[in-house]
């Protein structure tokens, strides 16, 4: 793989301008969603769409980016590297096909380095109901106090309590309760909202101006910080129905795995981002994928999340704390190495190839 430096970047500004520049000059029709708020550098915050091929594209392909927010350094990476790749776009453009790619989906938790959106909503647990009654996590609820400490590094007290959670009922159990998704402690972790966040109304609007007549959707969204360090989980990103998991098995293979059936590292998760695809493309047979990049430890991983989340609520901290949270932060979901810059690029746009494959059949 060529060129596995370029395409990446240390910001969101810098990240933002590389997709523009390269959408730019490979001709793509661009429209981009201003957000309400600024950046961690004064800069606009936005989602920015491409379009690659015709409008009334009775096929689409969907690659998004940073639905985690800080995910987006390797998310908007992959997105750079394919459209300046001009194989990829021939490959892509052929038989009528259209590739829209959706940059930074969540562009302030991008900027501040943060999981989250300014609302402090998790995006891929906010796609519910809201006019109904919300999820309860009672798994969350025993354990909200931990996700959120009162201190940070973590008092013996606070690991003890976790610990004996986990041996009292499982360290599956314990994940479960702590990223499945929770509506009712709104400065705790994997907050999915009281009502649809920003960025939640702005896809839907990408998705009726874009998708609302495509008969065949692909998808390919693209996370990081689950699994073993730079391999690419293809993790089923749909309700739970058998022949929808069968097809995106017959798209890209029978690794792809499924929180429903246990295979996948993902804990089950409420409010996911397809519940969006499906309100707003009721047309379209549907077949997603989270193309999911593990990066360091699961345990490392959770704990940046909770140093973020305290960071969050504290009205004054010593610089230097804050500044090795962050770093943390950035650690816990993107590698800083040329193989995993490699492994990610490689396996990304050999799912998007493999997509492309399957949407022409």
């Amino acid at each position: 793989m060529k060129d596995l430096h370029s395409p990446f970047a240390g910001s969101y500004a810098e990240a933002r301008v590389k997709f523009l520049r390269a959408a730019t000059d490979a001709g793509l029709s661009i429209r981009s969603h201003e957000h309400p708020e600024r950046g961690r550098e004064g800069e606009t915050l936005a989602i920015d769409v491409a379009l690659q091929g015709p409008k009334d594209a009775a096929a689409m392909l969907v690659i998004s980016s940073g639905c985690h927010g800080i995910e987006g350094f390797c998310g908007s990476a992959v997105q750079v590297a394919l459209i300046r790749d001009q194989s990829w776009l021939d490959q892509a453009s052929a038989n009528g096909l259209a590739v829209l790619y959706i940059h930074a989906l969540n562009p302030h938790g991008f900027s501040w380095l943060r999981r989250v959106t300014h609302e402090n909503v998790d995006l891929n647990r906010n796609f519910v109901d809201f006019s109904r009654e919300l999820p309860r996590n009672l798994g969350y609820d025993d354990i909200a106090h931990l996700a959120v400490p009162p201190d940070w590094p973590l008092s013996e007290a606070v690991i003890a309590e976790a610990q004996r959670y986990i041996a009292d009922r499982g360290f599956a159990a314990f994940i479960a309760a702590l990223s499945g998704g929770q509506y009712h402690h709104p400065q705790g972790q994997m907050y999915g909202g009281q009502q649809p966040c920003w960025s939640n109304l702005v896809l839907r609007q990408v998705l009726r101006e874009h998708a609302r007549d495509v008969e065949q959707l692909g998808w390919i969204d693209i996370h990081t910080g689950l699994g073993p360090c730079g391999h690419g989980e293809r993790i089923f990103f749909n309700q739970n129905d058998a022949t929808a998991l069968a097809r995106t098995r017959s798209w890209w293979g029978p690794a792809v795995t499924s929180y429903y059936d246990g295979s996948s590292d993902s804990a089950p998760l409420s409010g996911n981002l397809w519940c969006g695809i499906r309100d707003e493309c009721p047309q379209a047979e549907y077949t997603g994928i989270a193309l999911e990049f593990g990066t360091l430890h699961y345990e490392k991983v959770m704990l940046a999340l909770t140093a973020d989340h305290w960071l969050h609520l504290q009205t004054a901290t010593y610089p230097s704390v804050a500044s090795r949270i962050r770093q943390e932060m950035i650690e816990a979901f993107f590698v800083d190495t040329a193989e995993w810059k490699e492994a990610v690029l490689t396996q990304t746009f050999c799912a998007a190839a493999q997509a492309v494959v399957a949407l022409r059949r």
